[in-house]
Formats: C-alpha cells, structure tokens, sequence
C-alpha cells in the first residue's frame, strides 16, 4: 500500500464507490438519526409554542404550511422510515438472522455477514423511505 494511500482522512472513509452500499447504508444511518434527533429539538420548540394561546400557535404554524417547510416534512418522514428499516436490519444481523454460516478465513476474506440478504435489507429499506416520502408529499400537497 503506497504512502499516499493512507493519508485521505475523512474523504477516504466517506467515500462510498470504495465500500459499497453497506457504507452509503452505514452513512445513512447515521445522518438519518442526527437529522432526526434534531427534528426532535425543534418539534419540541414548535410544540411548546401551544403555550403562547391560538394566536401564537397559528403564527408559527405558519412557517410549516409552506411548500418548503412541507418539503422539510417529507426529508423526515424518509428519514424516519429508512432509520427504523435499516435498524431493524441491524438488529437482526446482530442476533444472527441472515448472517449465513461462519466459515474459515481463508485469504481472501469474504465476511459471511455482508451477503446479498443484507443488501436486500438496505435496498428495502431505501425503496420504502422514497415510497414513504412520495406518500407524504401526496398528502401534504394535496394530490
């Protein structure tokens, strides 16, 4: 392995087309939950406006029944649904479901856990997160 090769930091870990699309589902993941904890922070803000009397609530109520805000709306419901599949995948995978059977490592490596089952799951779960958001914008868009 040349020098060079090691010295990619960040961009070199982030870079998808090197792992495959357990890395794009492992980066998902994990922005899905920081967008999601997020969205919790600010709907608790907005929820909490309720405090202010009607008048304050439809004030703020405003700035969500925007086409922009109804955009924002559908990104959480797709990252919702994404994070609870792909979850569900891994909590399976860590208790053994779809794993396949251990085997000798012999060189070269193939990991018994990253098999085609797995990668359904991720697929699975990124189909259901667009079909989710597409429901969701039908709904808030009203169509």
């Amino acid at each position: 392995m040349p020098q060079d090769d090691r010295r990619e930091g960040i961009k070199g870990m982030a870079n998808p087309s090197r792992y495959g699309i357990e890395r794009v589902a492992y980066w998902l993941m994990r922005l899905s939950g920081l967008g999601l904890l997020a969205y919790f922070v600010a709907h608790i803000y907005e929820t909490s406006n309720i405090l202010r009397g009607q008048v304050g609530w439809d004030e703020f109520l405003e700035l969500t029944q925007t086409t922009e805000g109804h955009l924002f709306l559908a990104i959480v419901i797709a990252m919702c649904v994404f994070h609870t599949v792909n979850g569900i995948r891994v909590m399976l995978g860590h208790g053994g479901v779809g794993v396949g059977k251990p085997a000798r490592p012999d060189y070269p490596y193939e990991p018994a856990s990253q098999n085609y089952r797995h990668k359904i799951g991720i697929y699975s779960a990124i189909l259901l997160a667009a079909i989710a958001m597409m429901y969701g914008l039908a709904v808030m868009f009203g169509e």
